[in-house]
């Protein structure tokens, strides 16, 4: 990275193709540059275990769904967020992967579980106590989307932004309305994460909310 730079940017992709990453993160990382930030790209989890780049980190963009991580690489991406390093993602790329790891569950505080019906119309609502918050004031109240609508199981940890509500039917195993965390912010020491599942293609990314919302995350997230 350019020593010149400001800020500095790891981006780790890979994983499952069907999430696009190369292309997903090539969206993000001229709005990185424009905003100062000098950015490495790694296409996969082996720099966590790298104490002192990531010390000299001021964000983690992770897209990297399922795959596997090491402990001591987990633990590494884990201590560099509580030591002030910013972590962010979206969609699989960071709430599905490592899915061996209950440390790295431990950090993000959320793991996806079903996307009931594949790709479903749907509604991401912005949780109105939040509608202030800098990472969504002024967009849309309400989102509606035609792509996979994450269940995802979280902790009360997480500030949650935006969520999305599965309804029942005669057809589904739940009987009762189900309302998910869709967007979320998380304190990890003196570090900050920032989680939104909205993010399955190309197109979703390209959504005007969206892609505010995560650029915004990105950079809320840095350190």
């Amino acid at each position: 990275m350019d020593s010149t730079l400001t800020r500095r940017a790891l981006v780790v992709r890979g994983g499952w193709e069907g999430h696009s990453p190369v292309e997903a993160t090539e969206r993000f990382i001229p709005f990185l540059e424009q905003h100062g930030y000098g950015v490495e790209v790694h296409d996969g989890p082996e720099v966590y275990a790298d104490a002192e780049r990531l010390a000299a980190t001021d964000l983690v963009v992770q897209c990297y769904t399922q795959g596997e991580a090491t402990d001591e690489q987990v633990l590494g991406l884990s201590a560099a967020v509580a030591n002030g390093t910013g972590l962010a993602g979206w969609h699989g790329g960071i709430c599905d992967s490592w899915r061996a790891s209950p440390d790295y569950l431990h950090l993000t505080g959320g793991q996806w579980a079903a996307h009931p019906g594949g790709f479903v119309q749907h509604t991401v609502e912005v949780v109105p106590e939040q509608a202030d918050h800098e990472l969504v004031a002024g967009l849309s109240p309400t989102w509606s989307l035609d792509t996979e609508q994450y269940w995802v199981l979280a902790d009360g940890l997480n500030e949650v932004l935006a969520t999305t509500t599965f309804q029942p039917t005669d057809e589904t195993p739940w009987h009762e309305t189900v309302t998910c965390p869709a967007v979320w912010t998380r304190r990890w020491g003196r570090g900050r994460v920032f989680v939104s599942t909205v993010g399955h293609s190309l197109d979703d990314l390209d959504h005007p909310d969206v892609r505010t919302l995560t650029e915004r995350g990105l950079l809320w997230a840095s350190r």
